[in-house]
């Protein structure tokens, strides 16, 4: 008999503008360590710090909003979602050297397995999913 019910661990926790960058990246670093990964996939996890830092920014100064981080293992993929107030979906830019900004989205691009945007009523969510230590990743290329 195959079990084929879907297993998963989930975290959600509010960070406000005026504090919330840094909080929300410690805050994933604990649950990162409770799942084990900081020994076992280092590289996978600072990917995921960066990403977190990157889209909790995003909330507070595009959308300036509060950022509700959700972050769900399934035992193949590590979703972690931001959402924020702003119904404008992001388009990553090319990065310019005259503005400090516009990194961000492709940053993700570049360290995340996928990642996607969703509209939602009042806002919308962003997703990037991450596989540990370099197994292969369950969705297809962005």
């Amino acid at each position: 008999m195959t079990d084929t019910s879907l297993r998963a661990v989930g975290w959600a926790q509010s960070f406000p503008v005026s504090d919330g960058v840094r909080a929300g990246r410690e805050w994933a670093r604990e649950h990162l360590e409770a799942l084990g990964w900081t020994a076992r996939a280092p590289e996978t996890v600072d990917a995921v710090l960066l990403t977190v830092s990157e889209l909790v920014t995003n909330a507070h100064v595009h959308a300036h909003s509060d950022a509700q981080l959700i972050l769900t293992w399934d035992s193949e993929c590590l979703h972690v979602s931001v959402h924020d107030s702003d119904t404008g979906v992001p388009t990553p830019r090319e990065p310019d050297s005259t503005r400090p900004s516009g990194r961000g989205l492709v940053l993700i691009d570049a360290l995340a397995d996928h990642w996607e945007t969703r509209p939602q009523p009042g806002g919308k969510t962003i997703t990037a999913c991450f596989t540990p230590g370099g197994e292969p990743s369950p969705h297809p290329a962005h």
